[in-house]
């Protein structure tokens, strides 16, 4: 039996054109944007690849931003990891890129998953991102993504991710019978979070009334999607952990076996547990030179979480240790 996968979610861009008033990397923000050197990526996906081929184990590499479909290397990179480095390759995106017929192509042709953000309906997605008609491009490139698929017989899996907040909660039902027709697949879904923009979440997180209500109507949502052809993911622990969240109960990962199955990239590469242990646990790719030494990684960020534990890790809010993209 082949060991489980590994997961790599790599952040190659801060740059986004999209104006998000829940983000960090909202195009309003005055801030440094960083973004990843294609020559380490390259060199640290050649290693992904020998390790992959010298354990025999599933590798995918997800891309995340910023916007990743707008680094002018993700494309041509993304074609070498998957036809010459024989690994999976997904990324999560605001969509905006995917107007491109040429983009959709190598979208088909390249990519295992895709994962589109979409927060509501219509003018409700559109006013949360600060995009005027984006909502109708989305429904028109899925639309276009999913007859490509059918053309070619072949193409990612096409997902949807929402972010759930007081303004689009009772929309919920309606949004996936909506993405369910352009032909998506899957849903996941994540509460806002106060850590990027503290000044928006006051008024817009998820009460405890509002996780509890959600979590009652969301077994029939399930239901009723799964005959529409869609999925919705999420684990009865995930639940658990938003509903901790709302009541501000802290929910403690001591031992979350870091590294086995997932690993974070930052765009300047370093690569840690997740996304809120970078600094403190996070070891740069250029340490990283052979098999061996990523063999050897899970055990080398166990010791450090060992050594120190850090504040996140007390309340942790990484939701693929939850089972965000657990099927149910």
């Amino acid at each position: 039996m082949n060991p489980p996968g590994l997961v790599i979610v790599w952040r190659v861009t801060e740059v986004c054109d999209l104006g998000c008033p829940f983000c960090a990397y909202s195009r309003h923000l005055r801030r440094p944007r960083a973004t990843a050197d294609p020559e380490l990526v390259m060199t640290f996906g050649a290693v992904l690849s020998a390790y992959a081929a010298a354990y025999s184990r599933d590798v995918l590499v997800s891309w995340l931003g910023g916007e990743p479909l707008r680094w002018p290397f993700l494309l041509d990179i993304s074609h070498i990891f998957k036809h010459t480095f024989n690994l999976g390759v997904g990324v999560t995106t605001n969509g905006t890129a995917l107007t491109s017929a040429a983009v959709r192509r190598r979208i088909v042709e390249d990519f295992d998953e895709l994962t589109i953000s979409v927060d509501g309906i219509g003018d409700g997605h559109d006013g949360l991102r600060d995009a005027p008609g984006l909502y109708d491009q989305l429904r028109a490139s899925l639309t276009g993504l999913r007859e490509l698929k059918a053309a070619l017989g072949r193409g990612p899996r096409l997902r949807v991710n929402t972010l759930l907040m007081r303004d689009n909660l009772q929309a919920f039902e309606d949004l996936c019978r909506a993405v369910a027709e352009w032909g998506v697949e899957e849903l996941t879904f994540n509460a806002l979070g106060g850590r990027d923009r503290p000044e928006f979440y006051p008024d817009h997180s998820l009460r405890p009334e509002d996780v509890d209500g959600f979590r009652q109507a969301l077994p029939g949502i399930r239901e009723r999607a799964a005959r529409w052809g869609l999925t919705i993911l999420g684990s009865n622990h995930y639940l658990h952990r938003l509903a901790s969240t709302a009541r501000g109960t802290v929910l403690p990962v001591y031992d979350c076996q870091p590294g086995q199955r997932f690993l974070f990239v930052d765009e300047r590469g370093h690569v840690a547990p997740c996304s809120f242990t970078v600094h403190g646990y996070g070891v740069h790719v250029n340490e990283i030179h052979a098999v061996g030494d990523l063999h050897l990684l899970p055990a080398r960020l166990a010791e450090r979480k060992r050594a120190e534990l850090l504040a996140p890790c007390c309340d942790c809010p990484s939701t693929q240790v939850f089972g965000k993209f657990t099927r149910v």
